[in-house]
């Protein structure tokens, strides 16, 4: 499993030294509008059916005002428009980070 060594915020980025010895880095208006959250995504109900959301996919100018470890297995990022209910998975943020590292 991979685990954040350390994380700090560096100029408008998150940085994440992992336990493998790589090292991450996330835009923070892309976490905020990849955020898991209900708020962002919308629920799904037992039919399938998905209530809520948002459509926004652009967060300019917002920011991590700072975050807070959840267990052992995720991080929560809490962001300069309020925003702070999206748990990121190590999981997940590995995944974002994969999906960055790619080539256009």
């Amino acid at each position: 499993m991979f685990i954040p060594e350390k994380i700090e915020a560096i100029g408008k980025e998150i940085a994440i030294h992992w336990n493998d010895g790589t090292e991450s880095f996330y835009p923070m208006e892309l976490l905020r509008a990849v955020s898991p959250s209900a708020e962002n995504r919308g629920e799904t109900d037992l039919l399938g059916r998905v209530h809520g959301g948002t459509d926004q996919t652009k967060f300019p100018g917002v920011e991590v005002t700072r975050w807070q470890g959840v267990g052992g297995y995720a991080v929560q990022f809490f962001f300069s428009d309020g925003h702070h209910t999206g748990i990121y998975s190590f999981d997940y943020l590995r995944d974002i980070w994969g999906e960055l590292e790619k080539p256009e």
